[in-house]
């Protein structure tokens, strides 16, 4: 528990990110907001039963997210393109810049690794207009920007229960990586530490490793073999869209860039997850 106790809003905290964030802020004695969009959710009712505070509500409101921050201190604001599309996500990100510009509130936005460096991905292009845009606004800000999640592994469980793993990169190709919970503890110890974080941006990984040393990993941990497939460009295309598969063309092509030696020397309180570790973690029955 820390000293001095937080309110913040937490944008998407039904989700992957925002319900990682929200309860590691909760388990260190900050006070919640959570927003949502389904506050009866099987998630939003296991958030208030840690001690959230509901916020009916969600990022294209930009009056309503003012009236939610009310006597906060700071919001975790986050938007995804994989509902309404880019456009969309960057006037979310934009909406909840303003929201926190006009009530005084501390801001950290998830972006994405290297959306900074015109990738020409769509969705990594749209959160770098909301990373100029709170430049440009001047709102007290901090940018978390996390490379592949390793939790996108179970999007092929039905591939590793057959012990395969499947990926559209060449299997000796390196990409980073990093677990939720690493995400959370690098965001909340920026909500917690404005002085030390506004006005920053970080590219955040916690490994680095091929298909082929995923295989070798997932053998360990479950203690039965995996083969890798290489799952062809036109099936991603297919099913992701063009903007899918230009991100997964790109990690193919040039690939993020994180400086984890760095970030585990300054930053070494995050505890930061290997992808072994991170898997040993994981139910594999």
């Amino acid at each position: 528990m820390t000293t001095d106790k937080l309110t913040v809003l937490v944008s998407g905290a039904t989700g992957k990110q925002g319900g990682a964030v929200a309860r590691r802020l909760l388990a260190r004695g900050h006070a919640v907001r959570a927003l949502t969009r389904k506050a009866d959710s099987p998630a939003a009712q296991a958030l208030a039963s840690a001690g959230a505070s509901i916020v009916a509500g969600s990022l294209d409101d930009r009056a309503a997210l003012v009236r939610a921050l009310d006597g906060a201190d700071a919001m975790f604001a986050m938007s995804t393109p994989f509902e309404a599309g880019t456009g969309e996500e960057t006037k979310q990100g934009t909406t909840a810049a303003d929201a926190a510009k006009d009530a005084g509130a501390y801001l950290v936005y998830t972006s994405v690794a290297n959306a900074d460096q015109k990738t020409g991905i769509p969705h990594f292009d749209s959160k770098y207009d909301v990373e100029q845009h709170i430049r440009s606004i001047g709102v007290r800000a901090a940018i978390v920007a996390p490379a592949y999640f390793m939790e996108n592994l179970w999007f092929g469980r039905e591939q590793l229960a057959q012990g395969v793993y499947a990926s559209p990169l060449t299997a000796d190709r390196a990409l980073a990586q990093i677990a939720l919970e690493d995400i959370a503890a690098f965001s909340v110890l920026a909500l917690e530490q404005p002085a030390r974080f506004a006005g920053t941006r970080h590219d955040i990984g916690g490994d680095e490793l091929s298909g082929t040393q995923e295989c070798e990993v997932l053998a360990r941990v479950a203690g039965r073999p995996f083969s890798y497939f290489q799952v062809p460009m036109e099936m991603i295309r297919a099913r992701m869209g063009d903007d899918g598969a230009k991100m997964y063309e790109w990690f193919e092509r040039v690939g993020y860039t994180v400086d984890r030696v760095a970030l585990k020397r300054d930053f070494p309180e995050v505890g930061w997850h290997d992808f072994e570790t991170w898997a040993r973690a994981q139910d594999w029955r």
